[in-house]
């Protein structure tokens, strides 16, 4: 937090003066403004971690403008109010507005480092918690003590004292995406921001407006490389990235200088980049799909994740740990696996790696029955064969005691979610699975409750 970047208008030189000594003192980057054009003018030209702002400003008040940015597109960063004319009600206001705090003058400067100290601990725990809940339904670290585990945490270990970009390779499903936050979390960089950029998602002028920003007017939209400004950007499947974005995204991080869409003015930005990729990507150089200047610049630091099948050893482990993980995220009953039922998980080859693991563990959590699983229910789980009934004899199938609504709802539930693992993800070849329309998958997702995003989510 020492190099957060704060803002502080006010219309008094004097103050304005003794906040960036004190601020700068305490290691903070400062930007100065001291009247609410000069305070458009800073927060357009970088967007601020902070912004420390005075009620009463000659061309305008402090309370309008708070209420002006967080009509346009919420407010960028806490706000701090400030003024020596304050009252119970415009202190309410501004609270109201989204503010985060209110300070009277004479300024305490104790107090006021403490305020500020607190509102960026703030933030950044909020920013951890939307990348929690995005991140949700996995484990946070990977799990395992197997040599090729060992092997992998090592490497991360050093890759993380340099800030060096950096290239994950592997299978859908490996964990590439839990490796990254590691990585992130081992750095200098990690109290700052980690981004996701979910690549398949983006497209030509969308991609650019969602990386690079756009300004229009007194609008200000803040692109994704500028929300991951001293920290992390994690380009998730960077092969399916546009050769124009690939460009444009390749110069802007070499020159750690970007211009957002509709503006004109250079900003920089310092941010280090690691991307993952299921994909060969020297063969998509190779057929054109890829830059080579690109690829290089993301190649200088390799790290390759093993599928599963190449460290069974660490399965029983990865078992226990997302059984645990499920029943305090969601409730589900733990159940314990019967030796024979672990030896079958170690032989199976598991082609969606430890997504397809935890799919499975929450699937034997919901639907079997029992404080044991058997080798048998594994089987059946594996194959994709319904659950059998414990007393209705060979062959039954369990009838879940819910009301016929709810019973298809949630075969369905069941059903979507496994043809969307096997699928990838990918809804064009899942629609084909299913025989449905993409667009009524998407109703039936939204209807059960489903979000597609997450198959992807520990990529």
């Amino acid at each position: 937090m020492s190099e957060a970047y704060i803002l502080v208008v006010d219309d008094e030189p004097d103050i304005r003066m003794l906040l960036q000594d004190v601020l700068e003192d305490e290691g903070y980057q400062v930007a100065l403004a001291g009247s609410v054009a000069e305070a458009k003018a800073q927060r357009r030209s970088r967007r601020p971690d902070l912004i420390l702002l005075d009620v009463w400003m000659p061309d305008g008040d402090g309370i309008s403008l708070l209420k002006e940015w967080g009509d346009d597109e919420g407010l960028p960063c806490p706000v701090v109010m400030i003024s020596g004319h304050g009252n119970v009600e415009t202190a309410v206001d501004a609270t109201r507005l989204g503010a985060y705090d209110f300070i009277e003058k004479p300024l305490s400067i104790e107090k006021l480092l403490i305020t500020l100290n607190n509102a960026l601990e703030a933030a950044r725990l909020q920013r951890e918690n939307v990348g929690l809940k995005r991140h949700a339904g996995t484990v946070a670290d990977p799990v395992g003590d197997s040599a090729t585990m060992v092997n992998l945490r090592d490497q991360v270990q050093r890759m993380a004292q340099h800030d060096t970009w950096v290239l994950i390779t592997g299978e859908p499903g490996v964990g590439k995406q839990t490796f990254a936050r590691l990585l992130h979390a081992r750095s200098a960089r990690r109290e700052s921001p980690f981004i996701v950029v979910s690549v398949g998602s983006l497209s030509g002028e969308e991609a650019i407006a969602e990386l690079f920003g756009s300004e229009q007017g007194e609008h200000v939209r803040y692109g994704l490389l500028e929300q991951a400004a001293g920290g992390v950007l994690f380009l998730d499947e960077v092969a399916e990235m546009d050769l124009q974005t690939q460009g444009r995204l390749l110069h802007a991080l070499d020159t750690q200088r970007i211009t957002r869409i509709g503006g004109n003015q250079p900003i920089s930005v310092n941010v280090r980049v690691i991307a993952g990729s299921q994909y060969d990507l020297a063969e998509a150089v190779k057929q054109g799909h890829f830059r080579e200047d690109l690829y290089y610049r993301l190649n200088v630091l390799p790290l390759t994740i093993p599928p599963l099948r190449e460290h069974p050893e660490d399965i029983p482990e990865l078992l226990e740990c997302h059984m645990r993980h499920l029943h305090q995220q969601e409730g589900l009953p733990p159940r314990a696996f019967q030796r024979p039922a672990l030896e079958r998980l170690q032989q199976y080859h598991w082609p969606g790696n430890v997504r397809e693991l935890r799919n499975l563990v929450q699937r034997l959590m919901i639907l079997g029955s029992g404080d044991e699983i058997t080798r048998d229910e594994v089987e059946r789980t594996l194959s994709g064969q319904p659950q059998r009934a414990e007393e209705g004899g060979e062959g039954t199938v369990a009838i879940p005691d819910l009301p016929l609504r709810e019973a298809r709802e949630q075969f369905e539930r069941e059903y979507l979610q496994q043809q969307l693992e096997r699928s990838e993800g990918n809804m064009t070849r899942l629609a084909e699975r299913v025989g449905l329309e993409r667009t009524h998958l998407y109703r039936k997702f939204k209807a059960l409750g489903i979000d597609p995003k997450r198959v992807k989510s520990d990529s």
